[in-house]
């Protein structure tokens, strides 16, 4: 007979916001929200400025009217990626069944580690020990039979909280609010309860043609499955990302071309950045465009030969601008799609002259100086032109990073 599944779902705790108050001393103890002013939205606020409403996703606008002494810090994605490594290394240590949701939260299936490492607690302790000091960041864990219910509890006893759901799952889950389900926001939510439905246990004992006339047949037996805790569903290691990408609110509605090609460039040179990272080289490109008035355009094309660098994806975005319509634009988006290995050497080809091999190695050094110096690193003269880039004062890595960091 197998032994009961034993599943990890181990999650950051205010991640960005916590690597921000790590790096820069002067932010610790502080309110801090990440992202940019105006109307861009809230990336992450720490745990200082949570009692005042403040929240991820909330526009910035309101989480500093709520939590007006708050220290508003731009993102860094590229050092969120780099600290995200460090952690997901450490998961590693335990099980190689370990399936990413984000840069700052996985699942990790134990089961067989138990007799190297001790239970599902135990392991969960170790993990959460090692990130605190080997990172010095804290992380909350929740440990249960399958994957619902080990994601709750990560979430039941933040920050730096862990819990051990018990067998009787169903039990468990019964008295939470319906809000905790996967699938129900802020618009299902009131529907259900205007049905009936509060809490979980509810909807565990909900007749299953009661439930469809408000959810839908497949998403009613779907949760009704999940609030009784059954969950077979497997952890899936090395789950392939499917794009790479990254975009930007303008605090000013932008209308010439020269400064969308601008931000087309810092964007292109993130997403290559990160594909870098990652050892992966794109065959497509989707460009996202929001109009002043919140229309929402998309562009695609699949590359000529897959590439990694910034002057490549960005003559692409290029291209790809010149097919949306012309207009007041709020937001742009840039997304690598059909991603590949990158195989060694690989020069982009999408310009085929002879700077291929000089942009290949200028965006190694670009990288690697973005590693050693930070925002301080080497920055294209266009995006110094445009204004928008200024010095970081948080270049300085922090005493802990550099102790711990080799």
């Amino acid at each position: 007979m197998s032994p009961p599944r034993v599943v990890l779902h181990v999650d950051m705790d205010a991640f960005y916001a916590s690597v921000e108050q790590r790096d820069d001393p002067s932010l610790r103890g502080r309110p801090v929200l990440v992202g940019g002013r105006g109307r861009s939205v809230v990336l992450a606020a720490s745990y200082e400025a949570r009692p005042s409403g403040a929240r991820s996703a909330m526009p910035m606008g309101e989480a500093l009217r709520r939590c007006p002494d708050a220290r508003v810090v731009p993102p860094r994605h590229d050092r969120y990626a780099e600290v995200s490594a460090d952690v997901f290394a450490i998961f590693r240590r335990y099980t190689p069944l370990v399936e990413g949701l984000s840069v700052d939260e996985a699942f990790l299936d134990v089961t067989a580690s138990g007799a190297l490492f001790g239970d599902g607690e135990a392991i969960a302790r170790r993990i959460k020990a090692e990130i605190h000091a080997e990172v010095g960041l804290t992380a909350s864990a929740g440990i249960a039979a399958c994957k619902f219910a080990a994601k709750i509890g990560s979430d039941l006893d933040k920050p730096d909280g862990l819990v051990v759901v018990p067998a009787d799952v169903a039990a468990f889950l019964a008295p939470l609010p319906i809000e905790r389900m996967w699938g129900v926001g802020p618009r299902t939510a009131p529907r259900l309860r205007a049905a009936g439905f509060a809490t979980l246990g509810d909807l565990a004992a909900a007749d299953p043609t009661a439930l469809a006339a408000v959810l839908g047949d497949a998403s009613a037996a779907h949760m009704g499955l999940l609030a009784r805790g059954v969950d077979g569903r497997a952890v899936e290691p090395e789950r392939a990302a499917l794009t790479l990408g990254a975009e930007e609110t303008f605090e000013h509605d932008l209308v010439e071309r020269r400064a969308l090609e601008v931000r087309l460039l810092d964007l292109a040179g993130r997403v290559a950045r990160r594909l870098l990272r990652a050892g992966l080289v794109s065959g497509g490109l989707t460009l996202k465009v929001k109009y002043a008035d919140f229309t929402l355009r998309s562009r695609s094309v699949a590359l000529p030969d897959p590439v990694a660098d910034t002057a490549s994806l960005h003559h692409a975005a290029k291209a790809l601008l010149d097919r949306a319509p012309e207009g007041r634009v709020r937001l742009l988006g840039l997304s690598a799609t059909k991603l590949l290995p990158a195989p060694e050497h690989a020069a982009p080809a999408l310009f085929r002259d002879a700077d291929t091999e000089r942009r290949r190695r200028l965006e190694a050094v670009v990288l690697a100086s973005g590693d050693r110096f930070g925002a301080q690193g080497l920055v294209r003269a266009a995006l110094l032109e445009d204004g928008t880039r200024q010095p970081d004062p948080r270049v300085a890595r922090s005493p802990f990073e550099a102790r711990t960091r080799k």
